[in-house]
């Protein structure tokens, strides 16, 4: 795991909220994710961004071949440098 420093860290808080909109996680994302995650068998962190993702008509950026086997969640793919 890559750690990095408290500045580091804030600016890249800063340029999430700057860039993008960041939501809750409610209850009915909460259950879906449990749902997501029960059926593909799937990494919890990945459920939730699924989840959020299909709640909210949002794509999926990501390289992260977990989200292949969930139906209804757009995606958009990104190579490894």
């Amino acid at each position: 795991m890559n750690r990095t420093s408290p500045k580091v860290a804030r600016l890249r808080s800063e340029t999430i909220h700057r860039d993008f909109d960041v939501v809750d996680v409610d209850y009915e994302t909460a259950i879906r994710s449990a749902e997501f995650r029960s059926r593909h068998r799937i990494p919890m962190a990945d459920s939730v961004i699924a989840a959020t993702a299909q709640i909210h008509g949002c794509p999926v950026v990501s390289d992260d071949p977990h989200f292949q086997k969930i139906e209804g969640i757009k995606t958009r793919w990104i190579s490894k440098p």
